[in-house]
């Protein structure tokens, strides 16, 4: 009797030593879908293959899909990380997290020429040359190239420079080019303008004030009235710029600041920001490509941290970080071994650096959010969007208008349910509806769903309602799994609709439809996975925020009304000249008797009794 797989496999697995190294998962076409690295390839090869029970989903759905593996020895775990690294970019593994577009991103280079250019690049060449980066985008690139234009006098043109031009261009007669083709500056002063560039872009722009001003007081006291002019305009714009940029520390500290957003979908935005000499000189995000719900944010920042300083130009002394790194000390030293020093990762709990990395979370939360609202304006990301999911749901039609609900509920209090609505992939926020669930006892989250969907459809049916409410959709999506999807299918049939309906379960992310037993897994990648994640996600914002309200004003009505004398027409006399319960706390005896219908003496009760209900926290 032959071998089966399942054998083979653990027979190779027994064959592996415990030493570093990168591994390759293979599914049956023999494609690349993950690559890893280890510290022992025989004991993080075996987790894989041993009981599924502690792998987390992610992992689960990724062994389910191995065919097969293959396996690369190290010398070190340091080395194993940089070869990490270049099979991803080589390889491009669907269940890898990557920055998008990583190989495109491009860099300032500054020019090993006697009259050196600073240009934008997306290769590096090893040629001498200088280079910054990298920058999320080329718009980032020129903005920055822009400022520098302003501030220093280097030359814009690629032609050769010899000094004997017989005349300078525009740029020269506006004062954006010191004039090296027609020898209005030396080599050594053109180096000068350079040196404040590279000074400038490290963030030592103080460096180049002290620069600028001894050269100025030089010029002037050669009587070089002019120059010292043009040196003095340069001064100020500098000076302008330095002015908006934020000082964080009191020392000269230097170091990249890096948190990690993520959506309800599993989409991931990174944040770097970077301080060099005590001040935030900006930051920039970046869109992590293949990121999942259940990713951990520190996996995600691994991710980031290894592919962003591969092919950075500078490495700062300290990271900042949000959420601790994966196998940090290995990170640490790969880090050290490119900035040719050691480098520091930090994790701040309190202080100016938590702060810091607090505001940089908000940016990269706002980014992340920008880049939906984008993706939802791109017309034909939605057409295809919606193609896919036609196709991936056996539909007839485009699901031109898909309605999302979703329930919210805190331990089966203040149960509501929320319906979303998407026309042409855009959210119509119109049509949104709200459902305070009124039939439902307890946790039952079937049951309020049920609600929800009769009433939104049984409305749907009655021939006196608007045209928002009688317009059916071509896709009922809920959130949920196999049960949700029952509970509003139950609805559907007992109006005698039959609407083409599915559910997206999060932990898998998988849509569920009605006569398939298995989950239809649509690819990471698809624009279709990101259309109904985007809806899924508004439709649970939506329930949540709903919820709360509902949550705050039930807390606010039963402190209220334990209050002896407190009925309807006072509370809402009370709420109306206070604004919230913390509000009629904070009031004197004598403001709040000044309400219609509160005596004084009713007045002292409510504070009493506020004050007693406020002791316990």
């Amino acid at each position: 009797m032959g071998k089966t797989g399942e054998h083979v496999i653990q027979e190779r697995l027994a064959a592996l030593e415990p030493a570093p190294g990168v591994y390759l998962m293979k599914d049956v076409q023999g494609r690349v879908i993950y690559v890893g690295k280890a510290s022992s390839l025989r004991q993080r090869l075996r987790s894989y293959f041993g009981s599924h029970s502690s792998l987390d989903a992610k992992t689960r759905e990724l062994v389910s899909q191995i065919a097969d593996f293959e396996v690369i020895r190290t010398d070190t775990p340091t080395e194993a990380l940089i070869l990490e690294n270049e099979l991803i970019k080589r390889y491009r593994p669907r269940f890898n997290i990557m920055l998008r577009d990583d190989k495109t991103y491009p860099f300032i280079r500054i020019t090993n020429e006697p009259f050196p250019r600073v240009i934008a690049t997306r290769r590096i060449v090893r040629d001498g040359s200088r280079y910054f980066g990298p920058y999320p985008s080329a718009g980032a690139v020129h903005r920055t190239l822009d400022l520098l234009k302003r501030l220093f006098p280097y030359r814009a043109c690629d032609i050769e420079i010899t000094g004997t031009a017989s005349r300078a261009c525009l740029y020269y007669h506006i004062g954006r080019c010191a004039g090296p083709c027609i020898g209005a500056v030396s080599s050594e002063e053109y180096r000068g303008i350079i040196e404040n560039v590279v000074l400038f872009l490290e963030g030592r722009a103080e460096a180049v004030v002290a620069r600028l001003q001894a050269a100025m007081e030089e010029a002037a006291e050669r009587l070089e009235f002019e120059r010292a002019a043009r040196i003095r305009d340069e001064l100020r714009a500098i000076e302008h710029v330095l002015q908006q940029q934020k000082i964080v520390t009191g020392t000269d500290e230097s170091f990249d600041v890096i948190a990690v957003a993520q959506s309800a979908g599993g989409d991931a935005c990174v944040q770097i920001g970077f301080v060099r000499n005590g001040k935030l000189l900006g930051s920039e995000h970046y869109l992590m490509v293949g990121a999942r719900i259940d990713d951990p944010p520190g996996a995600i920042l691994t991710s980031f941290v290894q592919q962003y300083y591969a092919q950075a130009s500078t490495v700062p002394p300290e990271l900042v970080l949000q959420h601790a790194l994966d196998d940090g000390e290995t990170i640490a030293a790969w880090l050290a071994a490119r900035r040719d020093g050691p480098v520091r990762l930090s994790v701040p709990d309190e202080g100016f650096r938590r702060e810091l990395v607090e505001m940089i979370a908000k940016s990269a939360v706002q980014n992340l959010e920008q880049h939906r609202v984008r993706w939802l304006n791109d017309e034909q990301r939605t057409t295809l969007a919606l193609e896919e999911l036609a196709d991936a749901l056996g539909l007839d039609r485009l699901p031109r208008r898909i309605e999302c609900f979703d329930v919210s509920q805190l331990q089966g209090t203040n149960m509501v349910a929320s319906m979303v609505v998407f026309e042409h992939g855009k959210p119509k926020k119109s049509d949104y509806r709200k459902f305070q669930i009124k039939t439902v006892e307890g946790q039952d989250d079937y049951a309020a769903l049920r609600e929800a969907v009769l009433r939104r459809y049984r409305r749907a049916l009655s021939a006196e309602q608007t045209e928002a409410w009688q317009t059916l959709p071509d896709l009922v999506l809920i959130d949920g799994g196999k049960g949700q999807l029952n509970a509003a299918r139950e609805a559907l049939a007992e109006l005698g609709l039959d609407l083409p309906i599915a559910a997206l379960a999060k932990e898998h992310e998988e849509l569920y439809v009605p006569g398939q037993s298995e989950p239809i897994v649509l690819p990471r990648d698809s624009q279709a996975l990101f259309l109904v994640q985007r809806v899924r996600d508004e439709a649970h914002r939506f329930a949540v925020t709903f919820h709360r309200a509902r949550r705050t004003r039930s807390t606010i009505r039963s402190l209220l009304d334990e209050i002896p004398g407190i009925g309807p027409r006072r509370r809402r006399e009370l709420l109306r000249r206070f604004g919230s319960v913390e509000g009629i706390r904070q009031a004197s005896i004598e403001e709040i008797a000044a309400v219609p219908g509160i005596s004084r003496a009713l007045a002292e009760r409510i504070k009493n009794e506020l004050g007693e209900a406020r002791a316990p926290r």
